[in-house]
């Protein structure tokens, strides 16, 4: 049985899955390359964390030789819709109508912003409706 997926990544895990999601499988190594220098992560870090996300059902590895090549099997817009849910849930309530509120009370959303999200929610169908 496949390891139960965690719900949120740590920002170290984000930073690793963000390297897998751009480049493709990676070893360790090439992970640790691609990472931005800052804050600096030294190999063992990398390999950790990798690790976990291995657990965490994440990532895969396969082996090539004397190294382990590390996959990610859960796609990008999985893992957002998931921590959305996630953030959903622990502050709003389960209701995505106080999360959307609380964004669009925000006061550093330009008009840009938001006449972008008025349009999304004008093109978005409702549930039950037919246009």
């Amino acid at each position: 049985m496949p390891p139960t997926r965690s719900a949120v990544l740590t920002e170290a895990e984000l930073r690793l899955m963000d390297v897998l999601w751009a480049k493709g499988a990676c070893t360790v190594q090439q992970v640790l390359e691609a990472l931005p220098p800052r804050p600096a992560l030294a190999y063992n870090s990398v390999l950790t964390t990798i690790r976990i996300l291995e657990k965490k059902g994440y990532v895969k590895h396969t082996k090539d030789g004397r190294a382990h090549v590390y996959a990610a099997i859960v796609k990008r817009e999985e893992a957002t819709r998931s921590e959305i849910s996630h953030l959903v849930n622990r502050f709003f309530k389960n209701s995505h109508e106080l999360l959307v509120l609380n964004i669009l009370e925000d006061q550093s959303l330009d008009r840009a912003e938001l006449n972008r999200l008025r349009q999304m929610l004008n093109e978005t169908p409702v549930e039950g409706e037919t246009k």
